[in-house]
């Protein structure tokens, strides 16, 4: 009977070794590295997480330029990674080529949809925490005029200012929201002192209060307004620590959460292709709080914000999706 469970024992360990090593990931970055302290960073502690419960490395590529990008998830496929993440709508036509010529190999693409058998789609609802992210700013604001400093010119960042503008007007409908575009390329995400310039910009014409939707960009814009002694608010990863005191909050996008759920699914045989949205329902999206940023929320700009939540979650206030109708209601 010993000798019966001891044989059990082995092949079940045999069986669990033979799944994990089945499993082997791997994620192409966006540009801007993977210590951006932003949105590539998100996945990067996600997938570092991953490794630490379940001892399986994943594999991970910096592109340089955007012809990388497509070149990295075809060298990755013809190694037999999977799933392979792929971080950033940038790369939607690279995984949508890739994946189709490699119909064995999953994929997970964030910030973007491409719809195939083999691709996993995961989206956020931008607008709804930039919604609060703007009624925190209209809040704090002591000028009636706030600043939005966004990364590349695309849709998906005028999402963010869109949705921080209705908060922000929600609060104060006179306030005025500086906004400015750091570039049209994808340098954009990774061009701090440009970042820094365009923050100094709006203070001087009387912003006390910027959020940046900016990548590695934005860490210059943190710093502008820490430099300035006025308040910046950080994007995608919780930054209220890189200037306690100056940044007012961090509008966190889960992206380490998401990371980590879809390689769990993989490795467990339950991951699945298709598309996932994640809002504040989901807490896909939020505000950070915490001891950096507490002396400088009150508990009346705490309640207001809980409470436009539930209503956002529940349907009462509606946060419109620049994305919808490529519009921003005035």
């Amino acid at each position: 009977m010993k000798k019966l469970l001891a044989t059990a024992l082995a092949a079940w360990l045999g069986l669990g070794t033979a799944r994990a090593a089945e499993i082997t990931p791997a994620i192409v970055f966006d540009m801007g590295g993977k210590f951006d302290k932003s949105f590539n960073e998100g996945v990067h502690r996600g997938a570092e997480a991953f490794s630490k419960e379940s001892g399986i490395q994943v594999r991970e590529f910096e592109p340089q330029n955007d012809t990388q990008r497509e070149q990295a998830l075809r060298n990755f496929s013809r190694r037999g990674q999977s799933p392979i993440i792929a971080v950033g709508f940038n790369q939607a036509s690279a995984v949508k080529a890739v994946a189709g010529e490699f119909p064995k190999v999953n994929f997970v693409i964030i910030d973007a949809v491409v719809e195939a058998p083999n691709v996993e789609s995961v989206l956020f609802r931008e607008e709804q925490g930039s919604y609060l992210a703007g009624m925190l700013a209209a809040m704090k604001s002591a000028t009636g005029k706030v600043g939005f400093v966004g990364g590349m010119d695309v849709p998906l960042i005028r999402k963010f200012a869109c949705g921080y503008v209705q908060g922000a007007r929600a609060v104060n409908p006179k306030i005025e929201v500086l906004q400015n575009m750091t570039g049209s390329t994808p340098s954009a995400w990774n061009d701090p002192v440009r970042g820094a310039e365009l923050t100094r910009s709006q203070i001087e014409r009387g912003a006390d209060v910027v959020f940046h939707a900016a990548g590695a960009t934005g860490i210059g814009v943190l710093q502008a307004a820490a430099d300035a002694g006025k308040f910046g608010i950080g994007v995608d990863s919780n930054q209220n620590h890189l200037h306690p005191g100056h940044v007012l909050t961090s509008m966190v996008k889960q992206l380490d959460v998401a990371t980590r759920t879809t390689l769990q699914a993989a490795r467990a045989g339950t991951w699945k292709p298709g598309t996932q949205v994640l809002g504040l329902a989901e807490d896909g999206v939020g505000l950070a709080f915490d001891e950096n940023n507490a002396p400088l929320i009150t508990a009346e700009m705490r309640s207001r914000i809980d409470q436009a939540k539930a209503d956002i979650v529940a349907g009462g206030i509606t946060v419109h999706d620049y994305m919808s109708d490529n519009s921003c209601p005035r």
